[in-house]
């Protein structure tokens, strides 16, 4: 995936464009010292906490923008665009920590029965997305582990993350992917 110092590159280039659209409205520019491994198109997650509890997290799960500029959007997208959560206000900047997590690109686990995902899914290794018709859901590897969750657990709550049943990894008009996660914070 990328190096360690392009992780903290991109997690301080998520700091300075919540900063900058908080002071100014306006969407930071890729900056002229931009590594060439992150003009590479990658799937970007950015996390915000605040005070251990979850502030605000969007992101690309596939790779349809460089890893540079995918940060810069879903960076201003956590903090003023997550339908969970009130647009981030200035006097909250300084208690968020922040975590960036840069996907590989997701993959079907093609299965004959459903009780297969639990020799193909790792916590602690792998996300999930769900999608069954129009509905999908997405939880990142640290989610399960953050979670304990077991498998079926972490199945069952990426579906309701998609708005459908939690048994719905059950039925074979779900489609279940996965893929894995570098997280830098």
């Amino acid at each position: 995936m990328i190096s360690e110092e392009n992780g903290k590159y991109l997690v301080e280039i998520a700091k300075k464009a919540i900063i900058t659209y908080l002071e100014t409205g306006t969407k930071i520019d890729i900056p002229y010292d931009c590594p060439e491994e992150l003009k590479e198109n990658l799937g970007v997650f950015v996390t915000l906490n605040k005070k251990n509890r979850l502030r605000g997290c969007i992101g690309y799960p596939e790779p349809i923008k460089s890893a540079i500029e995918s940060v810069i959007d879903v960076s201003i997208a956590a903090a003023f665009e997550d339908p969970r959560f009130p647009a981030l206000k200035k006097e909250e900047y300084d208690q968020l920590s922040f975590e960036v997590t840069v996907l590989t690109t997701p993959q079907l686990i093609e299965i004959a029965h459903p009780n297969q995902y639990f020799d193909e899914i790792e916590i602690g290794r792998d996300g999930l997305i769900i999608q069954k018709g129009y509905a999908k859901g997405l939880l990142l590897p640290q989610v399960a582990t953050e979670n304990c969750f077991t498998q079926e657990e972490f199945l069952e709550h990426t579906c309701m993350k998609a708005g459908i049943s939690a048994d719905s990894w059950l039925d074979e008009s779900c489609d279940v992917f996965k893929f894995q996660g570098q997280i830098f914070k």
